[in-house]
């Protein structure tokens, strides 16, 4: 741990380097009248550009996206969004922002079609997290396909997650609060595929259990592309570094720091190995890893190999 800390301020090869209520259970007094807002595919219509990592390990542009002030023009504040699964509170696996803000999902929406329902007042105190065409996403520990954006009935597009309505909430004040969760019954923090997530201190129910990375099921595709968190949930706190692969590129590739990371995400199929040049004990995996201890890998990878 004191070396990871260590390193806090250290020089990190990052992806972008390597690669490039109140409100309760109503909104502003009744549910709005308005048509259901269409549903935009987030790769087509919608033009977000999703890109694996977090906005530190791809270089986002600071005080822009998720970091900028309130005050900023809405074209400052739309040009990245970070998502990470994440811990806030007792809250986890919860999605959390570029500015470690929790994320949050109403159960007045809906997602088939998805449609938001919070306006006027109620948008005040739950900012939708909005985005506009090119609006980059930065996820980690969240599938490209949970990705979608919606169209709010003021016109504007809003980022939903598994097909649900993202928010914030304005009684968070600092990174982690989860203050939002459990309001009026109907608002909760926002899960990687966007369930709800329960507070299990709150309701007595039990926060669901963190994922281990699924077992790789031999046809996806080999990475191209790795980040490696020396904190586990992808956390910024930390340093990170990242690996990629190409044309003429061995697909055994050496970490420049090794031994210290604790979480990874990965475009394709990617086995770690705990030796140097590919030497070691070795495992598969084929989608992010929140958390590398839950697989026996904890600060122990010193190797990568693109594919299995």
């Amino acid at each position: 741990m004191f070396r990871k800390h260590a390193l806090f301020f250290a020089a990190f090869v990052t992806a972008g380097a390597a690669l490039l209520s109140a409100c309760g259970g109503q909104t502003d007094g009744t549910p709005s009248a308005a048509p259901a807002g269409a549903a935009v595919d987030a790769g087509d219509a919608g033009g977000l550009d999703l890109l694996s990592g977090t906005a530190r390990s791809n270089n986002a542009a600071r005080d822009t996206g998720d970091l900028a002030p309130a005050s900023a023009p809405a074209d400052v504040r739309t040009k990245w969004v970070s998502l990470r699964a994440g811990k806030a509170g007792n809250l986890n696996p919860v999605v959390i922002n570029g500015a470690g803000m929790t994320i949050y999902r109403f159960d007045n929406d809906s997602p088939k079609p998805p449609k938001s329902t919070c306006n006027a007042d109620c948008e005040k105190k739950w900012p939708p997290v909005k985005v506009t065409k090119g609006t980059k996403v930065f996820i980690a520990g969240i599938k490209k396909s949970a990705i979608g954006v919606v169209k709010r009935d003021d016109g504007s597009l809003q980022l939903t997650i598994g097909n649900w309505p993202a928010y914030t909430f304005s009684g968070d004040k600092n990174p982690g609060d989860t203050n939002g969760e459990g309001v009026g019954g109907t608002w909760f923090g926002m899960s990687p595929t966007g369930g709800k997530v329960l507070d299990g201190s709150a309701s007595g129910t039990t926060t669901p259990p963190s994922d281990n990375p699924p077992t790789p099921s031999g046809d996806s595709k080999a990475a191209t592309s790795t980040i490696l968190f020396d904190d586990a949930f992808f956390s910024d706190n930390g340093a990170s570094q990242g690996l990629s692969f190409g044309s003429g590129d061995n697909a055994c590739q050496n970490l420049a720091r090794p031994g210290v990371t604790s979480s990874l995400t990965t475009d394709g199929t990617l086995k770690l190995w705990t030796g140097p040049n590919c030497t070691g004990k070795s495992t598969v995996v084929d989608s992010d890893v929140k958390d590398l201890s839950t697989i026996g890998f904890d600060d122990a990878i010193q190797s990568v190999h693109f594919g299995a």
